[in-house]
């Protein structure tokens, strides 16, 4: 759990810093708006992220959004960040199949190159072949 989900705030101080009356947390809380955790003696506890989203709500409300609209709201923010996340993972995904693919392509070249042979390895020099002949040029190694 990082700093920002931490709960740390009692509802009075949660509702102090978002500008609300404690009781507007309440009614939050019981149409789902804000999850608040709880401490063993049940008390809520609210994180930075919940006032972060207390304030995103008051706002709303302000601009004239009845609280079904920012439930709506809250609901597609919530399917975004779930999209951006899916997005980073495919993009890792992607980054670690295209180095997969340079690295095998990067030893099918080397292995056109070198070719075992019982007696050692023989390396082909293209460069020469195509200078001189048709015929590779082979150096024992």
């Amino acid at each position: 759990m990082n700093d920002r989900e931490r709960p740390v705030y009692m509802i009075s101080v949660a509702a102090e810093l978002a500008g609300m009356h404690p009781q507007t947390l309440r009614v939050y809380e019981s149409r789902g708006l804000v999850t608040p955790k709880r401490s063993g003696g049940n008390t809520r506890l609210y994180s930075p992220a919940d006032i972060e989203r207390l304030e995103l709500i008051s706002q709303l409300t302000s601009e004239g959004i009845n609280l079904a609209g920012v439930m709506r709201i809250l609901d597609m923010q919530n399917r975004l960040d779930e999209c951006d996340e899916q997005i980073e993972r495919l993009g890792r995904r992607v980054r670690k199949t295209m180095d997969r693919l340079h690295e095998l392509e990067m030893r099918q070249q080397i292995t056109a190159l070198v070719r075992y042979q019982p007696g050692g390895l023989r390396v082909i020099d293209q460069q020469a072949s195509s200078r001189k002949t048709s015929e590779p040029t082979v150096h024992n190694g």
